[in-house]
């Protein structure tokens, strides 16, 4: 058959709704390939909760998991969470294990148990496992799906025990077999390439690889982003506590999680607090987690506010401060936020511990110095050309480098300081940053104005 050519200015929803209304499941699977990820993620975020679940039902159980592995684990669990039960169990019984753990993860706890009572016991018993992994260790990011050898075994039984795991295994990138002994724990590792150049009678212990490297089932990302940038490895076999084989985490589910993290932290840092936000979440949910950080931002800026208060005469006495307020502010601002992004980047790659705070304030000392002179010195001069009072530059222009110091060193230490103290410094870095640079600003003007008062007003 034909697949039907996609134009780039085409509204795919509205096809993929159509064909749904027609219930030709071949149709709209053949429509639904011929569309890129990208366009098949933009198709349902177009679509109301009623004509996704008609989409999903109109399809297949393996053309619906297709669909699920090629959108954002927000958008595949927010689809999932429209459908029966039953319809739910058999699509998430389709799906590799690690995008089982991924989906249901997303999902509230009474979804998952109505989901999970559905699947076969054994496999409820090990989703219900894996879900309990944080996302952020080698348990939550591992792949359930490996070839598992006996220690007794011969390469001939290897080779049937993979013939046998064919169609399980054939999305993994499967290079290596894990052999474990009767307590199933790990003790080797069979290179694939050795099947080739072995005899079908030769025990598996004589061409395994003894002791490999394993990581424990609690190893957090940073470290496991260490070892796969020290070791040029695919993959490596996770144990738990009792050394027994639980899975292999890859390294591009690594990578793809250290990008999750990142992108996590930005979305912190501007306040969208609680993970992946999308304008197809509920309204109450997208509105509760905006508001959990800007109710609280909104007292810290209270105290900013405070400070331009206690000063109104002076502001009153000379109002060209109040229009070089908001650029102390900002500049600031824009430069403590520089140097927080330089800590959390290197927090996140192991560069630096939250220990080092000393350190980095020396070292942001030396920028906060240079950077402040120089932009101290472009506002003054912008403001001797606005107001024709050398002294007004003389005030901004101080109170310009000297906030920048304030900035670059709250900016780099903060980050440090709130994650010994064990809290996210996404979170929290932005509004201390902001709050505190906001008032040393402000004070810093208006207080140096006061002091200069009979200049400014002549």
């Amino acid at each position: 058959m034909t697949e039907p050519a996609v134009e780039s200015d085409t509204r795919p929803w509205e096809e993929l709704l159509k064909l749904a209304r027609q219930g030709d499941e071949s149709e709209l699977s053949d429509y639904l390939a011929s569309l890129p990820p990208t366009d098949q993620a933009f198709a349902f975020a177009h679509l109301d909760d009623e004509d996704a679940e008609l989409i999903v039902n109109t399809l297949s159980v393996s053309h619906a998991a297709e669909l699920l592995s090629r959108l954002s684990e927000a958008q595949a669990a927010g689809l999932v969470g429209t459908l029966s039960p039953q319809l739910a169990a058999a699509i998430v019984h389709e799906l590799p294990s690690d995008e089982q753990a991924d989906v249901l993860g997303e999902l509230a706890d009474d979804q998952v148990g109505a989901i999970l009572d559905q699947l076969p016991e054994d496999e409820a018993t090990d989703l219900r496992e894996f879900i309990a992994y944080n996302d952020e260790v080698a348990g939550g990011l591992m792949n359930r799906e490996l070839i598992r050898i006996p220690l007794n075994e011969t390469i001939g039984g290897v080779i049937r025990i993979i013939e046998s795991a064919l169609e399980r295994l054939t999305e993994g990138d499967v290079r290596y077999g894990y052999v474990v002994d009767d307590s199933d724990r790990l003790v080797g590792v069979l290179p694939m390439q050795n099947l080739l150049f072995s005899k079908r009678s030769t025990a598996v212990g004589d061409v395994m690889i003894r002791e490999p490297m394993t990581v424990h089932d609690q190893t957090p990302l940073d470290d496991l982003i260490d070892v796969f940038d020290s070791y040029n490895f695919l993959g490596i076999p996770v144990v738990d506590a009792d050394q027994k084989l639980v899975g292999v985490v890859l390294r591009q589910s690594v990578d793809y999680a250290a990008g999750q993290a990142a992108e996590s932290d930005y979305l912190k840092s501007q306040g969208i607090v609680g993970g992946e936000e999308l304008r197809t979440m509920p309204l109450w949910l997208r509105s509760r987690r905006r508001l959990s950080w800007l109710s609280v931002n909104i007292l810290l800026n209270v105290g900013a506010a405070s400070v331009v208060a206690f000063f109104q005469d002076t502001l009153q006495s000379v109002i060209a401060l109040a229009v070089f307020l908001p650029i102390i502010s900002d500049m600031s601002g824009c430069s403590g936020n520089q140097a927080v992004a330089v800590s959390m980047r290197e927090l996140s790659l192991g560069l630096l511990r939250p220990t080092e705070v000393l350190r980095v304030w020396i070292q942001e000392l030396g920028v906060g110095l240079i950077n402040g002179a120089v932009l101290g010195l472009l506002v003054a001069i912008a403001a001797l050309l606005y107001n024709g009072n050398g002294y007004l530059g003389l005030v901004v222009g101080t109170a310009l480098f000297a906030n920048t110091i304030v900035a670059v060193s709250i900016g780099g230490t903060v980050p440090l300081i709130v994650k010994r103290f064990g809290f996210d410094p996404a979170i929290a870095s932005g509004p201390l940053l902001t709050t505190i640079t906001d008032m040393c600003g402000f004070f810093l003007v208006l207080g140096i104005a006061s002091q200069m008062i009979d200049k400014l007003t002549q």
